[in-house]
């Protein structure tokens, strides 16, 4: 089955670079229909920019040339790949890598353990997996403290008052993911702020500016990237120090410290974990409350769930699978919003779709953002509609796109606990309304963000 990652989209900026710089010359992209290219060096990097975003090139690209279609990274082809069938017929044979740990790690200038055999990174990544899931084992308490502590004080606003989303389940997401992550050092506020200083002027930068040179061509945004960068790092270094001197057992850290990875290593995973978690989870519970507000039956009907799994009690680890509507909703959020629209490979051997041969060392795209909503595999693609995934039809696509089952990334097997977490305790007590008037647009970039701060209203259950 074809591993998706959640930042593949990551890779292919990476790859872009290296493709204008190690590979002159072209190739011919083997008859699949597409673009030529616009500019002899940048191929079709104009087109892209143009349009605002890769997901959005895509969507016109394959609106014009079908679901196989090619268009050119400087003078090498790509082929993108735009519905769940040719998805499906994609299988690389030679695939040992994580794509998510190689793309971000890439992007973020790190090499250690890159270059080691198919046995070391397997082993890595079952380290990486294994730190975060005994992580929220040990400390799911907590996790459903900072929600009771954030819905607590939603219960004290004014029903009229316009409450802000974004700010609000970031700070969430934050406080979640650094104090899993590296301990209660940061159960102080002014630390966190810190964090979120530098995370945010890294993860700004992530994405942008690389397809474009734009960053390099920036002293200013380049020395602010790589000041933050560098602080982060040396925070990461001194609470794996510590903890490490301290023999704790308890968080993502201390499980990565029990490992054989060296200390650089350990502060690169801490680095993707705390990046990409804060990220993701932050983003899947803003849609996931915006999408309730706009459906009260879909709010009543997981209501109801609630009161009949959990009754009274709090959400626990046990009780989360039992949990399958609160889970088809989180579901359709990735969906409808299309929470990661892009990911990637390249192409290790020579592989085939439909009729179309994909050349060995052929850059592939997985149109996630366009499969997400194609009409040929859901129904009323754009409608908010968690009950499809009744369906087990519905159920295997989500998967086949790596959204759920065992290649799902663990980042995103993260943030749906602790958004499961946030529904459980949130939709119990509280109604959810849809601010009128309100436009929402969104950023479709690494992970799909609103534009602008959402905002609902809300009310008490009577």
């Amino acid at each position: 089955m074809l591993d998706f990652a959640i930042f593949a989209v990551t890779f292919v900026i990476i790859l872009v670079g290296a493709v204008l710089y190690l590979y002159p010359s072209s190739r011919r992209a083997s008859g699949i229909p597409g673009l030529n290219p616009t500019d002899e060096k940048d191929g079709n990097l104009q087109d892209i920019v143009n349009r605002g975003s890769l997901h959005e090139f895509l969507v016109s690209l394959h609106q014009e040339f079908g679901s196989v279609a090619s268009f050119w990274f400087g003078r090498r082809p790509v082929v993108s790949l735009g519905s769940v069938e040719q998805l499906r017929q994609h299988i690389n044979p030679n695939h040992t890598t994580d794509s998510f740990e190689t793309m971000l790690k890439s992007l973020l200038g790190y090499q250690s353990g890159m270059g080691g055999g198919a046995n070391e990174t397997v082993i890595r990544k079952k380290v990486y997996e294994s730190a975060i899931n005994n992580t929220l084992k040990n400390n799911f308490p907590l996790v459903l403290k900072l929600v009771e502590e954030l819905v607590g004080k939603w219960k004290s606003f004014p029903e009229a008052q316009h409450t802000p989303l974004c700010a609000h389940l970031l700070g969430l997401a934050m406080k979640t993911v650094t104090q899993l992550a590296l301990g209660e050092r940061f159960r102080d506020d002014t630390e966190v702020i810190s964090f979120r200083k530098n995370h945010d002027a890294i993860w700004s930068e992530i994405g942008k500016g690389y397809l474009d040179g734009s960053l390099e061509k920036s002293c200013s945004r380049k020395g602010h990237y790589d000041e933050a960068l560098s602080e982060m790092e040396s925070v990461l270094l001194t609470v794996a120090k510590e903890r490490k001197a301290q023999r704790k057992q308890t968080v993502f850290v201390d499980s990565l410290l029990q490992s054989s990875l060296t200390e650089r290593q350990i502060m690169e995973d801490c680095m993707v974990f705390t990046l990409a978690g804060c990220v993701i989870t932050a983003n899947l519970c803003i849609w996931a409350l915006h999408f309730l507000s706009t459906s009260e039956d879909v709010q009543e009907k997981l209501y109801q769930e609630l009161e009949d799994v959990l009754g009274s009690d709090p959400v626990s680890l046990d009780k989360i699978p039992q949990l399958r509507y609160c889970q088809q909703v989180l579901n359709e959020t990735v969906r409808t919003a299309k929470l990661t629209p892009v990911a990637a490979r390249l192409q290790e051997v020579e592989g085939k779709v439909d009729q179309h041969v994909i050349p060995k060392e052929t850059l592939v795209i997985y149109a996630l953002g366009v499969v997400l909503q194609d009409s040929d595999t859901w129904s009323t693609p754009y409608r908010f509609d968690p009950d499809r995934f009744e369906e087990e039809s519905a159920r295997k696509s989500f998967c086949l796109l790596g959204f759920s089952g065992n290649q799902t990334c663990p980042e995103l097997r993260f943030a749906y606990t602790v958004a499961t977490v946030l529904l459980s305790t949130l939709v119990r007590q509280l109604k959810l309304h849809k601010l009128k008037g309100q436009v929402m647009e969104v950023r479709s970039e690494l992970v799909s963000t609103p534009k602008d701060e959402t905002w609902i209203t809300i009310s008490r259950r009577s």
